[in-house]
């Protein structure tokens, strides 16, 4: 039987890459979809490796992303992403992927979907309002344009990404409550919870651009300078932290029991004070270099870098007094990025709260990326089977 073929681009975005439909491309049954990503990615793959599809093998790289119309008058369009999982027959949209988000804009404006590609007054560059179905939030994304179109090539680099491309910023404003409806879930910035046959935790479980659940690295007898390979290697921690996260998900009001919690919400981070370690390039970072040091779990796996909305849940934590994260970093400056240590380097966040009454307030996480469409055409997939 012929295999069926659906236009498709595919992009890097940040430290992810993902395979971006144009919604029209798609059925309007979004119950159709989940079967044209599993099979476009090449999961469930009992391998890991997904060498039947798109995917990589590892999270970053077994994604999907819709692209349509807005839903909303305040924004350019509407993005949804969606998390596939590598080995078991999943696709999750519970919460967004900030790395993709980087190449909705180019991916907008080089295919002609935004009404005009002009250039702001002023500058070279293009701000696109994306809403993402996922949160129900809104991202600003200013991307650099030459010719009308997405530049690729300059001198800015990210941790996790060979070589430099053209800086794309990206203001997710107002992240708080992204799922749950509230910056602090359980309302406090610190919790006592019991796991059952694993003892007592301290969390702090915050919902900000993606719901997150963080702890003290030495709990589990880290330093936060472990690799990937060490951790992963360690069959006992890995089964111990997606339970603590299955927990976690149920106080936060995820899921109704930890059986039930998605994979991809909440993601867990372990955070410590800086300490030297060797990147997964072999480059030395002090720890004077940053202000906190994490390694954070999405769909199962150590994040190679930091998932990017994990990572911008954490910088808004760090500013939130009394969380375990705000106890580690101290209190950096307002005016000074918050520098987060990750297996791959120091990636530097900007992160604006501000107190209302005795309420917190996440009002906008800024970050930048750089993307670039890696490949256009149409993704073929079996008809059936």
């Amino acid at each position: 039987m012929a295999q069926i073929r659906i236009p498709a681009i595919y992009m890097r975005g940040g430290s992810s890459k993902g395979v971006f439909f144009h919604a029209a491309d798609l059925p309007a049954d979004r119950e159709a979809w989940d079967p044209i990503f599993l099979k476009t990615i090449g999961s469930p793959d009992p391998y890991g490796r997904q060498l039947n599809g798109m995917g990589g093998g590892v999270s970053s790289v077994s994604k999907a992303v819709v692209i349509g119309p807005p839903s909303r008058p305040d924004a350019d369009l509407d993005y949804t992403f969606a998390q596939v999982a590598v080995g078991a027959p999943n696709v999750d949209y519970s919460s967004n992927c900030g790395n993709l988000s980087s190449a909705v804009g180019p991916f907008a404006i080089d295919t002609g979907l935004m009404a005009k590609s002009l250039a702001s007054p002023g500058t070279d560059s293009r701000a696109v309002m994306i809403h993402n179905t996922n949160s129900g939030k809104l991202i600003r994304s200013t991307v650099p344009l030459e010719d009308g179109l997405a530049r690729v090539e300059g001198d800015f680099e990210i941790p996790g990404v060979g070589g430099s491309g053209a800086r794309i910023q990206l203001d997710f404003l107002d992240p708080g409550g992204t799922t749950t409806g509230a910056l602090l879930p359980t309302g406090n910035p610190v919790d006592r919870v019991t796991v059952e046959g694993a003892g007592e935790f301290e969390m702090s479980m915050v919902d900000s651009s993606t719901p997150c659940v963080f702890l003290d690295a030495a709990r589990f007898g880290l330093d936060g300078s472990e690799s990937v390979a060490d951790l992963e290697a360690r069959a006992d921690l890995m089964d111990l932290i997606e339970k603590v996260r299955c927990v976690a998900a149920v106080h936060m009001g995820l899921a109704a029991s930890p059986d039930r919690a998605a994979g991809a919400a909440p993601k867990l981070g372990l955070v410590a004070r800086p300490r030297a370690y060797h990147t997964l390039a072999g480059n030395l970072v002090e720890p004077q270099a940053a202000d906190l040091a994490a390694r954070i779990w999405s769909m199962g796996q150590v994040h190679r870098v930091l998932p990017l909305t994990g990572a911008m849940c954490l910088a808004v934590a760090c500013r939130v007094p009394g969380t375990i994260c705000h106890a580690m970093a101290g209190d950096v400056d307002v005016d000074q990025d918050i520098r987060l240590a990750n297996p791959s380097g120091v990636l530097p966040l900007d992160a604006r709260v501000e107190r209302e009454g005795n309420r917190i307030v996440a009002r906008q996480v800024t970050a930048y990326r750089t993307a670039r469409t890696l490949m256009e055409g149409n993704v073929l997939i079996p008809a059936s089977g």
